[in-house]
Formats: structure tokens, sequence, C-alpha cells
């Protein structure tokens, strides 16, 4: 979810910054679309990093064996 939502940023970020050139009162729109870049690089590597590390855990499966003698 964190790298959909990254990509997601990331391109918003890149349209306001880029492609839009209309004019909002008192609103910088490239700046706005730097920080949605910003924020989307940022949540592409906590992405890539909490995946990262969900890969290297260890699943370990303990088996009781009782051998009934009489």
């Amino acid at each position: 979810m964190g790298m959909g939502i990254g990509i997601v940023l990331l391109v918003i970020g890149a349209i306001l910054s880029f492609a839009v050139r209309d004019a909002v009162p008192g609103v910088d729109l490239s700046m706005i679309g730097y920080i949605c870049m910003g924020a989307g690089a940022l949540a592409l590597v906590l992405g890539l990093v909490t995946n990262a590390q969900a890969t290297r855990t260890k699943h370990t499966s303990v088996i009781e064996r009782r051998d009934d003698q009489v």
C-alpha cells in the first residue's frame, strides 16, 4: 500500500509542478507539486524498506513428537 501511495503522490506532484500553468491566488502550485513529489519519494523508500524487512523474517514450525511406550 505504501508503494502505491508513493507512486500516486509522485504522479500528482509531477503534474502540479510541470503540467499545470493555471494560477491560484496565494497558492504556489509548483511548490505543492514538489512537496508531493518529495512525500511520494519518501513513501516509496519506506515501502521498500518495510517490504525488505518482511521478506527477511524466518518462519519456523515446531513439531512435537511423542513416542508412547507401554
